[in-house]
């Protein structure tokens, strides 16, 4: 039913893909695999067990694998695995250097954000953050933001100097963040407090609050700033607020959903349990598609693919 309700909507037009040029691709930890799912491509096989995946500048996109001890590099047009790192650690969340060449990565058991080479998969700074470092975004002007799990904290880290220039407490078990299009909001999920926080990127000031209820995993904000997405595991529901974290709308997804990106005027939802990726049309809040793809969905990233010439090197 599922499958004959994607394709009669996407012959009748009414599924908004990404933005032209750009791909949505979603990783399955226990199918191994990374989709595209905007346009829709065959499953890639990458090797078992990618929990997340970050988009780099130059048309590649670094994946962790946390139980294996790795992050490994793809390349978005053909879908080569054309890198694979041994990480001493457990590599979890990601975030891509503006220019291509560095990942950061954190270390769920080591506390810390290692920043390693993303050619050649060399160590080339580390800055001890919070406990259990889970989602990392990083702003225009080369500052990471971590979600630090366990120590209820968001830890600020100067990439260039790679020393903690800040932290911020917020809510119990801060998991995701997203940054709002202009920069000056930070919006953290606390999978355990069942709230959603704000923080001013200038002064590092939290701004506001909204109380969520249940486990809010994934955080994203719409390319004008007016909405503000947040998954919640516990209710299967994707919870859209704006931007001044008044409640919306909640749109019914699939079970556990986890990330969330948005390009252009779609969400797309990784649905943990289900095995598939909810397809959100932003201007009437609906879902119009669910997707199926490999087992376990987690991670979500959007890639703005690239003519190999013009990457960086």
């Amino acid at each position: 039913m599922i499958l004959r309700l994607a394709l009669a909507v996407l012959l009748a037009g009414t599924v908004c893909g990404p933005v032209l040029g750009q791909t949505v691709y979603v990783v399955s930890q226990e199918g191994g695999t990374l989709t595209p799912v905007a346009p829709q491509g065959a499953a890639i096989p990458v090797g078992k067990g990618p929990a997340q995946v970050a988009a780099g500048p130059d048309g590649r996109l670094a994946l962790a694998y946390p139980d294996t001890q790795t992050v490994s590099m793809v390349e978005g047009r053909s879908g080569r695995v054309v890198a694979r790192f041994p990480f001493a650690g457990q590599p979890f969340g990601l975030a891509v250097a503006s220019d291509g060449r560095s990942v950061f990565v954190g270390d769920w058991s080591g506390h810390r954000v290692v920043r390693l080479s993303s050619a050649t998969g060399a160590v080339e700074g580390s800055v001890a953050v919070g406990r259990d470092p889970a989602g990392l975004v990083l702003d225009r002007a080369g500052r990471l933001y971590v979600a630090d799990r366990e120590s209820h904290r968001v830890s600020v880290v100067d990439t260039a100097t790679s020393t903690r220039i800040g932290t911020v407490p917020v809510g119990e078990a801060p998991f995701a963040l997203a940054l709002n299009p202009a920069g000056d909001r930070l919006y953290v999920a606390c999978v355990r407090g069942g709230d959603l926080y704000a923080i001013d990127t200038a002064t590092l000031a939290v701004v506001g609050r909204a109380v969520l209820g249940g486990m809010p995993y994934g955080v994203a904000v719409s390319g004008d700033g007016a909405r503000i997405l947040v998954t919640n595991q516990q209710t299967g529901t994707l919870t859209v607020l704006d931007a001044t974290l008044a409640p919306v709308t909640k749109i019914p997804v699939g079970r556990y959903p986890e990330g969330v990106v948005v390009s252009g005027t779609t969400a797309y939802v990784a649905n943990w349990f289900s095995d598939s990726v909810s397809v959100i049309d932003l201007p009437t809040l609906t879902e119009t598609a669910r997707l199926p793809v490999g087992e376990g969905p987690r991670g979500l990233a959007v890639l703005a693919q690239q003519d190999p010439a013009e990457a960086p090197r």
